[in-house]
């Protein structure tokens, strides 16, 4: 498919709360809408029993299943201008129970830019602290999992085995790097 040159007007064939399909020359491609995207976040639980990963299963309506990802949020869908590092520390404990006491930004990362201008700004999360059950709000239904990180990767592919989506994001514990931190 050739690439619209840059002064291509762009097109909204349809747009809803929280996307816009958009088409640019004969290039299609979904973004947020309201200019919000996500924070993502790697937590990491350095405890006396290990350093372990809190890992978020919930159903996706796209996918028909329940998807292994790490705890994520929109920033901006209800609080126009908000900051990532405020929307990280409210959709960690909404979604795991758990408040960290140190953050570090990583930087912002796009999903799937082929297909879709979504980004991301991933953050790690440390020093965790359980103060609720989590689980989401308003229906997610989140189960919250604590894995040690020498499983992780046996974890990852008993979740595989039982049909469980598992999100691209999810690959950054298989390749190391930000753990080793």
């Amino acid at each position: 498919m050739p690439l619209p040159s840059p002064d291509t007007p762009v097109e909204t064939r349809w747009e809803g709360r929280f996307i816009t399909v958009k088409q640019q020359g004969t290039w299609e491609y979904v973004s947020r809408s309201r200019g919000i995207h996500a924070a993502v976040i790697l937590a990491i639980d350095d405890a006396a029993d290990g350093r372990h990963i809190l890992l978020v299963e919930q159903y996706r309506v796209p996918l028909k299943v329940r998807c292994l990802e790490l705890p994520a949020g929109l920033v901006g869908d209800d609080h126009a201008g908000e900051a990532s590092e405020i929307a990280a520390r409210r959709e960690l404990e909404e979604e795991t129970g758990y408040r960290a006491a140190d953050w570090r930004t990583v930087g912002e990362f796009f999903s799937s830019p082929g297909m879709v201008s979504e980004s991301f700004t991933l953050l790690v999360a440390k020093r965790l602290t359980r103060v609720s059950d989590g689980g989401g709000v308003d229906g997610e239904d989140i189960t919250v999992h604590r894995v040690p990180l020498t499983g992780i990767e046996d974890f990852i592919a008993a979740k595989r085995a039982e049909g469980c989506g598992i999100d691209v994001r999810v690959a950054l514990l298989l390749a190391g790097g930000l753990l080793a931190e």
